[in-house]
Protein backbone atom coordinates (compact mmCIF):
# COMPACT_ATOMS: atom_id res chain seq x y z
CA UNK A 1 0.00 0.00 0.00
CA UNK A 2 1.19 3.52 -0.67
CA UNK A 3 2.37 5.01 2.50
CA UNK A 4 0.44 8.16 1.11
CA UNK A 5 -2.98 6.49 0.82
CA UNK A 6 -2.42 4.69 4.83
CA UNK A 7 -2.64 8.14 6.71
CA UNK A 8 -5.67 9.54 6.99
CA UNK A 9 -4.11 13.19 7.62
CA UNK A 10 -0.36 14.12 7.48
CA UNK A 11 0.73 17.14 8.98
CA UNK A 12 3.86 18.67 7.01
CA UNK A 13 6.26 21.41 8.10
CA UNK A 14 3.84 23.44 10.11
CA UNK A 15 5.20 26.95 11.45
CA UNK A 16 2.55 29.20 13.28
CA UNK A 17 2.88 31.83 15.11
CA UNK A 18 1.24 34.48 16.94
CA UNK A 19 0.76 38.13 16.79
CA UNK A 20 0.92 39.67 19.96
CA UNK A 21 0.33 43.64 18.84
CA UNK A 22 3.06 46.01 18.12
CA UNK A 23 4.43 44.16 15.30
CA UNK A 24 5.18 41.63 17.81
CA UNK A 25 5.17 38.21 16.19
CA UNK A 26 6.00 34.92 18.78
CA UNK A 27 6.69 31.50 16.86
CA UNK A 28 4.92 29.02 17.86
CA UNK A 29 5.70 25.95 16.05
CA UNK A 30 8.63 25.05 14.29
CA UNK A 31 7.91 22.80 11.11
CA UNK A 32 5.99 20.20 13.34
CA UNK A 33 5.78 17.16 10.71
CA UNK A 34 3.54 14.04 11.82
CA UNK A 35 0.93 11.39 10.01
CA UNK A 36 -2.17 10.12 11.75
CA UNK A 37 -2.70 6.41 9.91
CA UNK A 38 -6.11 5.03 9.21
CA UNK A 39 -7.75 3.49 11.90
CA UNK A 40 -5.10 4.04 14.29
CA UNK A 41 -4.45 6.28 17.55
CA UNK A 42 -1.28 8.83 17.92
CA UNK A 43 -0.51 11.00 20.79
CA UNK A 44 0.64 14.30 20.65
CA UNK A 45 2.92 14.61 24.45
CA UNK A 46 4.63 17.26 25.87
CA UNK A 47 4.13 19.96 28.55
CA UNK A 48 2.85 22.57 28.64
CA UNK A 49 3.89 25.24 25.87
CA UNK A 50 5.30 22.37 23.88
CA UNK A 51 2.49 23.01 21.14
CA UNK A 52 0.11 20.37 20.87
CA UNK A 53 -3.14 21.93 20.71
CA UNK A 54 -1.96 24.47 18.74
CA UNK A 55 -1.00 21.34 16.05
CA UNK A 56 -4.25 19.73 16.74
CA UNK A 57 -6.42 22.77 16.13
CA UNK A 58 -4.21 23.92 13.05
CA UNK A 59 -5.91 20.79 11.48
CA UNK A 60 -9.61 22.13 12.26
CA UNK A 61 -8.55 25.76 11.57
CA UNK A 62 -9.66 26.43 14.98
CA UNK A 63 -6.99 28.51 16.41
CA UNK A 64 -7.14 32.20 17.38
CA UNK A 65 -7.45 35.13 15.09
CA UNK A 66 -4.06 36.32 15.31
CA UNK A 67 -2.27 32.85 14.86
CA UNK A 68 -0.40 33.32 11.43
CA UNK A 69 0.16 30.18 9.47
CA UNK A 70 3.19 29.82 7.47
CA UNK A 71 2.36 29.60 3.05
CA UNK A 72 3.94 26.73 2.75
CA UNK A 73 2.49 24.33 5.83
CA UNK A 74 0.16 21.57 4.15
CA UNK A 75 -2.04 19.78 6.43
CA UNK A 76 -3.45 16.64 4.12
CA UNK A 77 -6.87 15.29 4.20
CA UNK A 78 -8.21 12.89 1.14
CA UNK A 79 -5.47 15.35 -1.23
CA UNK A 80 -6.88 18.23 0.19
CA UNK A 81 -4.67 20.78 1.99
CA UNK A 82 -7.06 21.80 5.41
CA UNK A 83 -4.66 24.73 5.74
CA UNK A 84 -6.57 26.71 2.42
CA UNK A 85 -9.62 25.16 2.36
CA UNK A 86 -12.76 27.94 2.86
CA UNK A 87 -14.75 28.16 6.28
CA UNK A 88 -17.56 26.59 4.32
CA UNK A 89 -15.71 23.96 3.47
CA UNK A 90 -14.15 23.65 7.20
CA UNK A 91 -17.83 23.37 8.55
CA UNK A 92 -18.64 20.65 6.92
CA UNK A 93 -15.88 18.89 7.77
CA UNK A 94 -16.04 19.87 11.56
CA UNK A 95 -18.29 17.63 13.48
CA UNK A 96 -18.93 15.30 10.84
CA UNK A 97 -15.53 14.21 9.47
CA UNK A 98 -13.38 15.61 12.35
CA UNK A 99 -14.80 16.35 16.13
CA UNK A 100 -13.10 17.09 18.91
CA UNK A 101 -13.11 16.53 22.62
CA UNK A 102 -11.99 19.49 24.86
CA UNK A 103 -10.45 19.17 28.51
CA UNK A 104 -13.00 21.21 29.86
CA UNK A 105 -17.03 19.93 29.12
CA UNK A 106 -18.28 22.32 31.21
CA UNK A 107 -16.61 25.21 29.34
CA UNK A 108 -17.72 23.26 25.83
CA UNK A 109 -21.27 22.25 26.93
CA UNK A 110 -24.35 25.27 26.64
CA UNK A 111 -25.58 25.55 30.04
CA UNK A 112 -29.17 26.70 28.86
CA UNK A 113 -29.78 23.66 26.60
CA UNK A 114 -30.52 20.27 27.98
CA UNK A 115 -27.56 17.17 26.85
CA UNK A 116 -30.05 15.39 24.57
CA UNK A 117 -30.59 18.94 22.70
CA UNK A 118 -27.06 19.46 22.43
CA UNK A 119 -25.94 15.67 20.72
CA UNK A 120 -29.42 16.13 19.02
CA UNK A 121 -28.22 19.36 17.04
CA UNK A 122 -25.12 18.00 15.76
CA UNK A 123 -27.95 14.98 14.27
CA UNK A 124 -29.84 17.93 12.92
CA UNK A 125 -27.18 20.00 11.24
CA UNK A 126 -24.62 17.54 9.52
CA UNK A 127 -27.33 14.47 9.39
CA UNK A 128 -30.51 16.45 8.25
CA UNK A 129 -32.80 14.22 10.76
CA UNK A 130 -35.72 16.17 12.06
CA UNK A 131 -36.73 16.33 16.29
CA UNK A 132 -37.57 13.30 16.85
CA UNK A 133 -35.15 10.79 14.98
CA UNK A 134 -32.15 13.12 16.53
CA UNK A 135 -33.44 12.89 19.92
CA UNK A 136 -33.77 9.03 19.52
CA UNK A 137 -29.99 8.89 17.92
CA UNK A 138 -28.82 10.87 20.98
CA UNK A 139 -30.16 8.41 22.89
CA UNK A 140 -28.43 5.53 21.52
CA UNK A 141 -25.41 7.24 21.53
CA UNK A 142 -25.67 8.16 25.34
CA UNK A 143 -26.57 4.49 25.94
CA UNK A 144 -23.22 3.32 23.79
CA UNK A 145 -20.81 5.75 25.61
CA UNK A 146 -22.04 4.18 29.13
CA UNK A 147 -24.34 7.63 30.50
CA UNK A 148 -26.29 5.38 33.36
CA UNK A 149 -30.28 6.33 32.91
CA UNK A 150 -29.44 7.63 29.65
CA UNK A 151 -33.56 8.06 29.10
CA UNK A 152 -33.82 10.28 32.13
CA UNK A 153 -30.35 12.15 31.25
CA UNK A 154 -31.37 13.34 28.14
CA UNK A 155 -33.42 16.11 29.67
CA UNK A 156 -30.51 16.84 32.39
CA UNK A 157 -29.19 19.74 32.39
CA UNK A 158 -24.97 19.68 32.12
CA UNK A 159 -24.42 20.92 35.82
CA UNK A 160 -26.86 18.44 36.70
CA UNK A 161 -24.33 15.52 35.25
CA UNK A 162 -20.57 14.61 37.39
CA UNK A 163 -17.58 15.20 35.36
CA UNK A 164 -17.22 12.00 33.62
CA UNK A 165 -20.71 12.13 32.86
CA UNK A 166 -20.15 15.41 30.86
CA UNK A 167 -17.32 14.20 29.32
CA UNK A 168 -19.02 10.96 27.74
CA UNK A 169 -21.72 14.06 26.54
CA UNK A 170 -19.02 15.33 25.01
CA UNK A 171 -17.62 12.13 23.39
CA UNK A 172 -21.17 11.33 22.41
CA UNK A 173 -21.98 14.63 20.66
CA UNK A 174 -18.33 13.86 19.01
CA UNK A 175 -19.14 10.56 17.73
CA UNK A 176 -22.20 10.92 16.25
CA UNK A 177 -22.01 11.24 12.64
CA UNK A 178 -18.93 8.90 13.06
CA UNK A 179 -15.83 11.00 12.02
CA UNK A 180 -12.69 9.41 10.58
CA UNK A 181 -10.53 11.46 13.06
CA UNK A 182 -11.78 12.04 16.69
CA UNK A 183 -9.12 15.15 18.42
CA UNK A 184 -9.13 14.38 22.02
CA UNK A 185 -7.58 17.07 23.80
CA UNK A 186 -6.76 16.39 27.17
CA UNK A 187 -9.58 14.92 27.55
CA UNK A 188 -8.98 12.86 31.20
CA UNK A 189 -6.74 15.61 32.56
CA UNK A 190 -9.57 17.20 35.08
CA UNK A 191 -10.72 13.59 36.25
CA UNK A 192 -10.29 11.13 38.84
CA UNK A 193 -8.11 8.05 37.96
CA UNK A 194 -11.32 5.59 37.95
CA UNK A 195 -13.31 8.24 35.67
CA UNK A 196 -10.04 8.76 33.72
CA UNK A 197 -9.64 4.95 33.29
CA UNK A 198 -13.27 4.68 32.07
CA UNK A 199 -13.09 7.70 29.40
CA UNK A 200 -9.41 6.41 28.10
CA UNK A 201 -11.44 2.68 27.81
CA UNK A 202 -14.37 4.46 26.19
CA UNK A 203 -12.46 6.43 23.65
CA UNK A 204 -10.21 2.91 22.68
CA UNK A 205 -13.47 1.10 22.08
CA UNK A 206 -14.70 3.48 19.69
CA UNK A 207 -11.87 3.79 17.78
CA UNK A 208 -12.10 -0.12 17.27
CA UNK A 209 -15.10 -0.55 17.16
CA UNK A 210 -15.89 2.71 14.78
CA UNK A 211 -12.79 2.01 12.82
CA UNK A 212 -11.84 5.75 13.47
CA UNK A 213 -8.06 7.66 13.98
CA UNK A 214 -8.31 9.35 16.70
CA UNK A 215 -5.27 11.87 17.69
CA UNK A 216 -5.19 11.68 21.86
CA UNK A 217 -3.02 15.16 23.67
CA UNK A 218 -1.97 14.48 26.88
CA UNK A 219 1.02 15.34 29.30
CA UNK A 220 1.16 12.32 30.89
CA UNK A 221 3.36 9.61 29.27
CA UNK A 222 1.76 6.73 31.59
CA UNK A 223 -1.82 7.51 30.27
CA UNK A 224 -0.66 7.67 26.38
CA UNK A 225 1.12 4.41 26.72
CA UNK A 226 -2.37 2.61 27.34
CA UNK A 227 -3.95 3.72 24.55
CA UNK A 228 -1.88 5.00 21.69
CA UNK A 229 -0.11 2.62 19.25
CA UNK A 230 2.25 5.79 17.88
CA UNK A 231 4.01 8.55 20.06
CA UNK A 232 4.95 11.92 18.97
CA UNK A 233 7.09 13.87 21.61
CA UNK A 234 6.81 17.58 21.70
CA UNK A 235 8.88 20.86 23.23
CA UNK A 236 9.39 23.94 22.48
CA UNK A 237 7.19 23.79 19.20
CA UNK A 238 9.60 21.06 17.69
CA UNK A 239 9.15 17.22 17.44
CA UNK A 240 11.81 15.67 19.51
CA UNK A 241 10.73 12.16 19.03
CA UNK A 242 8.03 10.28 17.33
CA UNK A 243 7.66 6.24 16.89
CA UNK A 244 5.43 3.96 18.15
CA UNK A 245 4.56 3.30 21.70
CA UNK A 246 6.79 0.49 22.12
CA UNK A 247 10.31 2.20 21.17
CA UNK A 248 9.17 5.41 23.03
CA UNK A 249 8.69 3.63 26.51
CA UNK A 250 11.49 0.82 25.73
CA UNK A 251 14.23 2.82 23.78
CA UNK A 252 13.56 6.15 24.24
CA UNK A 253 15.97 8.10 22.08
CA UNK A 254 15.51 11.84 23.13
CA UNK A 255 16.86 12.90 26.38
CA UNK A 256 13.54 14.82 27.26
CA UNK A 257 11.68 11.41 26.01
CA UNK A 258 13.60 10.23 28.87
CA UNK A 259 12.77 13.02 30.84
CA UNK A 260 8.91 12.97 30.96
CA UNK A 261 8.62 8.95 31.20
CA UNK A 262 11.15 9.49 34.18
CA UNK A 263 9.65 12.12 36.17
CA UNK A 264 6.55 10.72 36.65
CA UNK A 265 6.37 9.04 40.21
CA UNK A 266 6.65 5.02 39.97
CA UNK A 267 4.22 2.68 41.48
CA UNK A 268 7.66 0.67 42.14
CA UNK A 269 10.27 2.70 43.52
CA UNK A 270 10.05 5.98 45.54
CA UNK A 271 13.88 7.89 45.70
CA UNK A 272 14.59 10.43 47.46
CA UNK A 273 14.41 12.90 45.05
CA UNK A 274 12.43 13.04 41.84
CA UNK A 275 14.26 13.40 38.38
CA UNK A 276 13.64 16.75 36.67
CA UNK A 277 14.04 17.53 33.48
CA UNK A 278 17.13 19.68 33.52
CA UNK A 279 18.81 16.28 35.38
CA UNK A 280 18.75 14.40 31.55
CA UNK A 281 19.59 17.75 29.55
CA UNK A 282 22.81 18.19 32.01
CA UNK A 283 23.60 14.85 32.16
CA UNK A 284 22.84 14.42 36.11
CA UNK A 285 23.20 10.85 37.31
CA UNK A 286 19.63 9.59 38.30
CA UNK A 287 18.95 9.23 42.07
CA UNK A 288 19.05 5.48 43.18
CA UNK A 289 18.44 5.56 47.22
CA UNK A 290 14.72 4.84 48.11
CA UNK A 291 13.13 6.59 51.14
CA UNK A 292 11.25 4.34 53.16
CA UNK A 293 9.26 5.02 55.82
CA UNK A 294 8.58 3.28 59.89
CA UNK A 295 5.43 3.64 61.58
CA UNK A 296 4.79 7.01 63.63
CA UNK A 297 6.53 7.52 66.98
CA UNK A 298 6.02 9.78 70.01
CA UNK A 299 3.05 11.80 70.56
CA UNK A 300 0.76 13.03 67.55
CA UNK A 301 0.80 16.76 66.64
CA UNK A 302 -2.77 16.68 65.82
CA UNK A 303 -5.83 14.15 66.36
CA UNK A 304 -8.73 14.17 65.09
CA UNK A 305 -12.17 12.24 66.74
CA UNK A 306 -15.65 11.85 64.88
CA UNK A 307 -15.03 14.65 62.99
CA UNK A 308 -18.64 14.87 60.58
CA UNK A 309 -19.70 17.86 58.26
CA UNK A 310 -23.22 17.92 56.91
CA UNK A 311 -24.77 20.05 54.56
CA UNK A 312 -28.45 20.98 54.65
CA UNK A 313 -30.51 20.36 51.03
CA UNK A 314 -33.44 22.13 50.18
CA UNK A 315 -35.93 18.89 48.99
CA UNK A 316 -39.32 21.09 48.14
CA UNK A 317 -40.80 24.72 48.91
CA UNK A 318 -40.67 23.79 52.75
CA UNK A 319 -38.68 20.40 53.58
CA UNK A 320 -35.18 19.83 53.44
CA UNK A 321 -32.78 17.06 53.27
CA UNK A 322 -29.45 16.01 55.54
CA UNK A 323 -26.17 15.29 53.18
CA UNK A 324 -22.93 14.09 55.20
CA UNK A 325 -20.20 15.02 53.04
CA UNK A 326 -17.22 13.52 55.96
CA UNK A 327 -18.55 10.66 58.57
CA UNK A 328 -17.11 10.27 61.83
CA UNK A 329 -13.55 10.95 60.59
CA UNK A 330 -10.67 9.35 62.94
CA UNK A 331 -6.91 9.90 62.71
CA UNK A 332 -3.84 11.84 63.54
CA UNK A 333 -0.90 13.60 62.16
CA UNK A 334 2.57 13.66 62.88
CA UNK A 335 5.34 16.46 62.88
CA UNK A 336 7.85 15.75 59.65
CA UNK A 337 4.97 13.75 58.37
CA UNK A 338 2.66 13.19 55.47
CA UNK A 339 -0.65 11.42 55.54
CA UNK A 340 -1.79 11.20 52.13
CA UNK A 341 -5.19 12.00 51.14
CA UNK A 342 -7.41 9.77 48.43
CA UNK A 343 -10.31 9.12 46.99
CA UNK A 344 -12.88 10.44 43.86
CA UNK A 345 -14.26 13.90 43.91
CA UNK A 346 -17.18 13.66 46.21
CA UNK A 347 -15.37 11.46 48.84
CA UNK A 348 -15.30 13.82 51.23
CA UNK A 349 -11.28 14.73 51.08
CA UNK A 350 -11.71 18.77 50.43
CA UNK A 351 -13.89 18.88 53.01
CA UNK A 352 -11.84 17.03 55.08
CA UNK A 353 -8.78 19.67 55.24
CA UNK A 354 -11.16 22.86 55.29
CA UNK A 355 -12.33 21.68 58.83
CA UNK A 356 -8.73 20.93 59.61
CA UNK A 357 -7.88 24.92 58.25
CA UNK A 358 -11.18 25.82 59.98
CA UNK A 359 -12.17 27.11 56.57
CA UNK A 360 -15.64 25.29 56.90
CA UNK A 361 -16.83 24.54 60.47
CA UNK A 362 -17.62 20.68 61.19
CA UNK A 363 -20.79 19.39 62.33
CA UNK A 364 -19.40 17.50 65.47
CA UNK A 365 -16.10 16.20 66.52
CA UNK A 366 -13.26 17.23 67.84
CA UNK A 367 -9.38 18.77 66.62
CA UNK A 368 -6.68 18.71 69.02
CA UNK A 369 -3.93 20.74 68.48
CA UNK A 370 -1.78 22.24 71.15
CA UNK A 371 -4.00 20.96 74.03
CA UNK A 372 -6.79 22.94 72.42
CA UNK A 373 -9.78 21.60 70.36
CA UNK A 374 -9.94 23.75 67.12
CA UNK A 375 -13.39 22.66 66.33
CA UNK A 376 -14.71 24.58 69.51
CA UNK A 377 -12.91 27.75 69.42
CA UNK A 378 -14.84 30.85 68.45
CA UNK A 379 -13.43 32.98 64.79
CA UNK A 380 -11.17 35.29 67.14
CA UNK A 381 -9.57 32.33 68.96
CA UNK A 382 -9.03 30.41 66.32
CA UNK A 383 -7.19 33.69 64.48
CA UNK A 384 -4.15 32.51 66.44
CA UNK A 385 -3.81 29.00 65.39
CA UNK A 386 -4.33 29.86 61.41
CA UNK A 387 -0.61 31.04 61.31
CA UNK A 388 0.55 27.88 62.36
CA UNK A 389 -2.41 25.88 60.17
CA UNK A 390 -1.70 26.53 56.36
CA UNK A 391 -3.11 25.76 53.00
CA UNK A 392 -1.89 25.55 49.55
CA UNK A 393 -4.61 25.29 46.98
CA UNK A 394 -4.91 23.49 43.41
CA UNK A 395 -5.36 26.70 41.51
CA UNK A 396 -2.52 28.94 42.50
CA UNK A 397 -3.53 31.60 39.90
CA UNK A 398 -6.99 31.94 41.50
CA UNK A 399 -5.65 31.72 44.90
CA UNK A 400 -3.48 34.33 44.39
CA UNK A 401 -4.63 38.39 44.31
CA UNK A 402 -3.50 39.67 40.77
CA UNK A 403 -3.53 43.15 42.29
CA UNK A 404 -0.57 42.68 44.16
CA UNK A 405 2.88 41.92 43.44
CA UNK A 406 4.81 38.91 45.06
CA UNK A 407 5.90 41.03 47.42
CA UNK A 408 2.75 42.50 48.93
CA UNK A 409 1.04 38.71 48.48
CA UNK A 410 3.57 37.30 50.97
CA UNK A 411 4.46 39.94 53.49
CA UNK A 412 0.20 40.51 53.65
CA UNK A 413 0.05 37.45 56.17
CA UNK A 414 3.08 38.80 58.55
CA UNK A 415 1.04 42.09 58.47
CA UNK A 416 -1.88 40.78 59.68
CA UNK A 417 -0.52 38.03 62.12
CA UNK A 418 2.50 39.93 63.14
CA UNK A 419 1.65 43.35 62.91
CA UNK A 420 4.75 44.38 65.13
CA UNK A 421 7.17 43.42 62.62
CA UNK A 422 8.64 46.14 60.50
CA UNK A 423 8.30 46.75 56.80
CA UNK A 424 12.23 46.15 56.64
CA UNK A 425 11.99 43.07 58.24
CA UNK A 426 8.64 41.89 56.32
CA UNK A 427 10.69 42.64 53.00
CA UNK A 428 13.84 40.47 54.38
CA UNK A 429 11.71 37.33 55.31
CA UNK A 430 9.97 37.81 51.82
CA UNK A 431 13.47 38.11 50.12
CA UNK A 432 14.14 34.61 52.10
CA UNK A 433 11.04 33.15 51.10
CA UNK A 434 11.46 33.64 47.23
CA UNK A 435 15.04 32.02 48.11
CA UNK A 436 13.86 29.25 49.87
CA UNK A 437 11.38 28.11 47.17
CA UNK A 438 14.29 28.41 44.18
CA UNK A 439 12.31 31.79 43.13
CA UNK A 440 14.80 34.83 42.16
CA UNK A 441 14.84 37.94 44.27
CA UNK A 442 13.98 40.39 41.31
CA UNK A 443 10.14 37.67 41.59
CA UNK A 444 9.45 40.96 44.57
CA UNK A 445 7.97 43.21 42.52
CA UNK A 446 6.57 40.77 39.79
CA UNK A 447 2.57 40.24 39.73
CA UNK A 448 1.33 36.98 39.50
CA UNK A 449 0.31 36.41 35.61
CA UNK A 450 3.97 36.98 34.86
CA UNK A 451 4.86 33.55 36.23
CA UNK A 452 4.40 29.77 34.77
CA UNK A 453 2.06 27.98 36.34
CA UNK A 454 4.80 25.97 38.76
CA UNK A 455 5.94 29.41 39.70
CA UNK A 456 2.91 30.39 40.87
CA UNK A 457 2.65 27.37 42.86
CA UNK A 458 5.86 28.17 44.28
CA UNK A 459 4.70 31.38 45.42
CA UNK A 460 1.64 29.48 46.96
CA UNK A 461 4.22 27.44 49.03
CA UNK A 462 6.18 30.66 50.20
CA UNK A 463 3.03 32.70 51.33
CA UNK A 464 2.03 29.06 53.27
CA UNK A 465 5.60 29.51 54.72
CA UNK A 466 5.08 33.08 55.48
CA UNK A 467 4.05 32.64 59.48
CA UNK A 468 6.20 29.62 59.44
CA UNK A 469 3.32 27.37 60.14
CA UNK A 470 3.66 23.35 61.53
CA UNK A 471 0.78 21.92 59.36
CA UNK A 472 -0.06 22.56 55.59
CA UNK A 473 -2.84 21.18 54.01
CA UNK A 474 -2.04 20.19 50.13
CA UNK A 475 -5.55 20.54 48.27
CA UNK A 476 -4.78 19.65 44.92
CA UNK A 477 -1.88 21.37 44.86
CA UNK A 478 0.44 19.70 42.11
CA UNK A 479 -2.39 18.20 40.02
CA UNK A 480 -2.62 21.02 37.42
CA UNK A 481 1.34 20.97 36.38
CA UNK A 482 3.18 18.81 33.78
CA UNK A 483 4.76 16.19 35.15
CA UNK A 484 7.98 17.72 35.35
CA UNK A 485 7.16 20.80 36.98
CA UNK A 486 5.08 18.70 39.25
CA UNK A 487 8.03 16.83 40.34
CA UNK A 488 10.07 19.96 41.52
CA UNK A 489 7.65 20.66 43.91
CA UNK A 490 7.15 17.55 45.15
CA UNK A 491 10.59 17.83 45.81
CA UNK A 492 10.38 20.98 47.24
CA UNK A 493 7.88 20.02 49.44
CA UNK A 494 10.44 17.26 51.22
CA UNK A 495 13.21 19.76 51.09
CA UNK A 496 10.78 21.86 53.13
CA UNK A 497 9.54 19.38 55.67
CA UNK A 498 12.78 17.70 56.12
CA UNK A 499 14.47 21.22 56.74
CA UNK A 500 11.50 22.45 58.63
CA UNK A 501 9.54 19.45 60.19
CA UNK A 502 6.60 20.50 58.51
CA UNK A 503 3.52 18.37 58.40
CA UNK A 504 1.69 18.11 55.36
CA UNK A 505 -2.06 16.71 54.63
CA UNK A 506 -1.39 15.95 51.21
CA UNK A 507 -5.01 15.54 49.15
CA UNK A 508 -5.39 14.37 45.95
CA UNK A 509 -6.68 11.45 43.51
CA UNK A 510 -3.17 10.77 41.76
CA UNK A 511 -2.55 7.82 43.41
CA UNK A 512 1.30 7.84 41.92
CA UNK A 513 1.79 10.97 43.32
CA UNK A 514 0.22 10.02 46.87
CA UNK A 515 2.73 6.75 47.05
CA UNK A 516 5.33 8.85 46.69
CA UNK A 517 4.98 11.72 48.82
CA UNK A 518 2.78 9.86 52.37
CA UNK A 519 4.19 8.29 54.85
CA UNK A 520 0.66 7.46 56.36
CA UNK A 521 -2.55 7.07 54.23
CA UNK A 522 -6.94 7.69 54.48
CA UNK A 523 -8.63 6.16 51.67
CA UNK A 524 -12.11 7.64 51.35
CA UNK A 525 -15.30 6.87 49.71
CA UNK A 526 -18.70 8.52 50.13
CA UNK A 527 -17.27 10.64 53.04
CA UNK A 528 -15.67 7.67 55.42
CA UNK A 529 -12.00 6.55 55.87
CA UNK A 530 -12.14 3.24 53.99
CA UNK A 531 -9.28 2.00 54.68
CA UNK A 532 -6.01 3.77 56.83
CA UNK A 533 -2.66 2.91 57.50
CA UNK A 534 1.26 3.11 56.53
CA UNK A 535 0.81 4.01 52.64
CA UNK A 536 3.48 1.56 51.57
CA UNK A 537 1.60 -1.07 53.13
CA UNK A 538 -1.42 -0.16 51.49
CA UNK A 539 -0.36 -0.43 48.27
CA UNK A 540 1.31 -3.34 48.52
CA UNK A 541 -1.84 -5.04 50.27
CA UNK A 542 -4.80 -2.88 49.86
CA UNK A 543 -7.41 -4.79 51.84
CA UNK A 544 -10.72 -2.56 50.97
CA UNK A 545 -12.60 -3.17 47.52
CA UNK A 546 -12.70 0.37 46.94
CA UNK A 547 -8.86 0.68 47.58
CA UNK A 548 -8.39 -2.36 45.52
CA UNK A 549 -10.30 -0.53 42.81
CA UNK A 550 -8.42 2.69 42.97
CA UNK A 551 -4.87 1.15 42.40
CA UNK A 552 -5.89 -0.65 39.48
CA UNK A 553 -7.17 2.53 37.81
CA UNK A 554 -3.66 3.44 37.85
CA UNK A 555 -1.90 4.31 34.51
CA UNK A 556 1.17 2.05 34.38
CA UNK A 557 2.44 3.39 30.46
CA UNK A 558 2.35 -0.29 28.26
CA UNK A 559 -0.99 -2.29 29.48
CA UNK A 560 -2.24 -5.31 27.68
CA UNK A 561 -4.59 -2.76 25.17
CA UNK A 562 -1.63 -1.50 23.99
CA UNK A 563 -0.15 -4.55 22.57
CA UNK A 564 -3.60 -5.63 21.08
CA UNK A 565 -3.34 -1.83 19.49
CA UNK A 566 0.32 -2.31 18.04
CA UNK A 567 0.04 -5.88 17.10
CA UNK A 568 -3.48 -4.57 14.67
CA UNK A 569 -1.70 -1.50 13.69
Amino acid sequence: MNPATSNLISVQDLQVSFRLGKGHIVPALHGVSFDIPLNSTVALVGESGSGKSVSAMSIVQLLPENAVVAEHSRILYQGTNLLTASAQEMRKLRGKDISVVFQEPMSSLNPVFTVGEQIAEVLRIHLHMNARQALDRALELMTEVGIPNPRQRLGAYPHELSGGQQQRVMIAMAIACEPRLLIADEPTTALDVTVQRQITDLIARLQQRKNMSVLFISHDLGLVGEIASQVVVMRHGVVRESADVHAIFNRPQDAYTRALIACRPSLDTRPHRLPVIDDFVVGTPLPTQQRLTAPAAGEALMTVRGLRKDYRLKKGLWGHSVFAAVRQADFSLHKGRTLGVVGESGSGKTTLGMMLTRLTDATQGSIEFDGKDLARLSADQMRAYRSRIQIIFQNPYASLNPRFTVGQILAEPMRIHAPTTSSAERTRRTLSLLDKVGLPQDAFGKYPHEFSGGQRQRIAIARALSMQPEIIVCDESVSALDVSVQATVLNLLLDLQQELGLAYVFISHDLAVVKYMADDMLVMHQGEIVERGLAQEIYRNPQHVYTQQLLQAIPRGLGPRTESLVRSS
